[in-house]
């Protein structure tokens, strides 16, 4: 299974509704935590029933929890953007 792969995997818990995950390790090359291949540095947009009610950290701490060991290797940086699906309506 692909690190893409493994970290939906890792999310289904979640419940997302939405789930847009993209690699964005190459605009990354030459600082640290970069490593040739990718898999580094990640932009992950998600919605779930999960996070409403909670605040952002609380949803950071959720998908942080998720994700598990795969946040000290290989992944370097996470950015986050955690919805409840509430908060997505008539945002497009």
């Amino acid at each position: 299974m692909n690190l893409a792969a493994e970290i939906r995997n890792r999310l289904e818990p979640l419940e997302p509704l939405e789930l847009e995950l993209t690699d964005e390790s190459e605009s990354h090359r030459g600082h640290a935590g970069y490593r040739d291949g990718g898999g580094t540095h990640w932009r992950l947009a998600i919605v779930s029933p999960r996070f409403a009610g909670q605040s952002v950290v609380a949803r950071h701490r959720m998908v942080y929890q998720a994700l598990g060991n795969l946040m000290q290797n290989p992944i370097h940086a996470l950015a986050i953007t955690a919805r409840a699906p509430e908060e997505t309506k008539g945002k497009q």
